[in-house]
């Protein structure tokens, strides 16, 4: 007897191979059959007829360094069908971390991923380990929805190893370097499953510092790599220098993309590992600069290295609303008078047109912290024009009449004023998205991106900026609009998106064992009701320890998510099972 079959589903197998309709057999947590007809009998019958059979989804960009301590579901992943998550992105991360260091940490995260400090104070299990092999062995004493693996992160690292130095970015000494090197190869022999670094200055913590290792020497780095290339595992992991643009209100990215990529270039040689890295169009550069980096890295590859990198399914959209960051949230009146009033009455509140008057005249009260991301508030305000109001279900392809400029200009209003007006309106529970304001010609980008061999699919970060990016739902955004609902372009196949974000991100970082539907791998399946698959507007929960809030994209259509053969998500509703371990490298 099996302990599950799953019958008359539409297969797509992850290989990239064509749809084919049939049954698979699981037991043991290990797919044992798969095939037109599987006979037999099971302890649970999974009926998929009109539905896709896919692997679970890999998402390989999260940051639930923290939330592994006080969450098991692991959502918003576990919800959107990934089985397999990868943290410690980012040059970010709580280990190792020497006893009473913490809060550097904390600040750390909070400034660049926009996690709240409150939360990991009070949700993360300090005490329970200092090296990165303790916190992998806290992590194996855990079970979850899905499967865990863990990066060491450089920011912990030149912390831990340089003190007050690391963290300021003074240069490392040889000393610093050999430290360094050391907590890295330690951490991948004991299973890290990668390195991580940024080296962008827009990555700040709390009170302003730029991620420790930001301005790392290339002979640190380098030395790192030799160090990987010894162990003979992990990924290195990197968010270059201009990612998010030149930052000129910042002082200014210190290097170009293409000096970065030869960095990564000379990491990937030295170490013999694979490199993987974000990838996206920015504003401040030559158009074309994106696709001058592919060729790089086709050139790079072609002489034997193995650089990947790290595209979005969908523009990276900074979310505004009563709940989460606004444009008005800094204003003497909004913080005296309003902040602390629930959702429903605060808007009732800024109705009043006295109440309102004063919001828009107001200069804002900046925040104590320079590197808190409410300082968003004014980026928000100045971008009122350009900013598209989410729908539900979400349309994903705006067009420029759609942004709240275009409406505000039709009715002869201020865009800021009508921003006002939006987010008011439904009892303060609307969104607006700040990303792209051509979204289509993004999209044909994006398109361009995820069709390049090298490239794999990522920038979720899950778990992270839960007030200003809801992006934990790019693995379903794949399905319905690349798949189903595109009309301004052309759609991609869905066997090459399943690909995409199963085989191609297992690969990536050597999770041989799953990433497709084949006899003798791992039992990470979904079954997915296609037609019906949705993902709605932001909803504002505000269940994070210390009563943080965070918001989520309800998402429908999961017919059932199984993770190492045990259904864990049965309707889009968590079935409190946790078959989900830590992966080892």
């Amino acid at each position: 007897m099996f302990d599950i079959i799953i019958k008359n589903g539409t297969i797509v197998d992850g290989t990239g191979a064509p749809p084919v309709t049939g049954d698979v057999a699981i037991t043991d947590g290990t797919i044992v059959e798969v095939g037109p007809s599987v006979s037999g009998s099971a302890r649970r019958t999974i009926d998929a007829d009109g539905a896709l059979v896919t692997p679970g989804w890999v998402d390989v960009h999260t940051h639930y360094d923290g939330q592994v301590s006080w969450d098991t579901e692991i959502a918003p992943s576990s919800h959107n069908g990934v089985t397999t998550v990868v943290m410690g992105n980012c040059g970010v991360g709580f280990a190792p971390v020497a006893p009473g260091a913490e809060r550097e940490l904390i600040e750390l995260m909070e400034g660049v991923e926009d996690i709240p400090g409150s939360a990991l104070h009070e949700g993360m299990e300090w005490g329970e380990w200092e090296s990165f092999p303790d916190y992998l062995d806290y992590l194996a004493g855990r079970e979850y929805a899905l499967d865990i693996g863990a990066q060491i992160a450089h920011g912990a690292v030149r912390f831990y190893a340089m003190g007050e130095r690391g963290r300021v970015n003074e240069d490392a000494t040889a000393d610093d370097v050999a430290e360094m090197s050391r907590l890295v190869g330690e951490a991948i022999e004991a299973g890290a499953v990668g390195f991580s670094t940024s080296r962008t200055i827009g990555h700040r913590a709390l009170w302003g510092e730029p991620v420790p290792g930001t301005f790392a020497a290339d002979e640190e780095l380098l030395a790192i790599a030799a160090e990987m290339g010894r162990v003979g595992k992990g990924v290195f992991e990197m968010i270059p220098a201009g990612t998010v643009g030149k930052l000129e209100n910042l002082g200014g990215e210190r290097t170009t993309q293409q000096a970065e990529h030869d960095l990564m270039r000379r990491f990937g040689e030295i170490s013999g590992r694979p490199v993987t890295f974000t990838l996206v169009q920015s504003p401040d550069y030559e158009p074309d600069l994106w696709r001058e980096i592919l060729e790089l890295t086709d050139h790079a590859n072609a002489a034997g290295a193995r650089l990947h990198p790290q595209v979005s399914s969908r523009p990276i959209g900074f979310l505004t609303g009563l709940s989460a960051y606004h444009a008005f949230m800094r204003k003497p009146t909004y913080l005296q008078r309003l902040a602390d009033l629930p959702l429903a009455e605060r808007a009732r509140a800024m109705a009043d047109p006295d109440i309102k008057a004063a919001l828009l005249a107001e200069s804002d009260i900046r925040p104590d912290a320079p590197g808190s991301m409410e300082n968003v508030a004014g980026l928000f305000r100045r971008s009122a024009a350009v900013m598209y109001p989410l729908s539900d279900p979400v349309d994903y392809e705006p067009g420029l009449d759609d942004m709240l400029g275009a409406h505000a200009r039709a009715e002869g209003r201020d865009p800021l004023e009508y921003l006002y007006d939006f987010l008011i309106a439904d009892g303060g529970t609307r969104f607006a998205s700040l990303s792209t304001v051509d979204v289509e010609a993004r999209m044909n980008v994006l398109r361009e991106m995820l069709e390049h061999p090298a490239t794999v699919t990522g920038l979720s970060d899950a778990g992270a900026h839960v007030t200003l990016i809801c992006d934990g739902t790019m693995p379903t955004t794949q399905l319905t609009y690349w798949a189903r609902d595109r009309r301004k372009g052309e759609q991609l196949p869905l066997e090459f998106l399943v690909h995409k974000q199963t085989a191609r991100n297992a690969a990536l970082y050597g999770f041989d064992d799953r990433g497709t539907i084949a006899v003798g791998k791992r039992a990470d399946v979904n079954v997915i009701d296609h037609d019906a698959l949705t993902v709605a507007a932001p909803v504002a929960h505000h269940d994070l320890p210390a009563g943080g809030t965070r918001l989520m994209q309800p998402v429908s259509g999961y017919v059932a998510t199984i993770c190492n053969g045990t259904v864990t998500r049965d309707h889009d509703t968590d079935t409190g099972e946790r078959p989900g371990r830590l992966v080892r490298s």
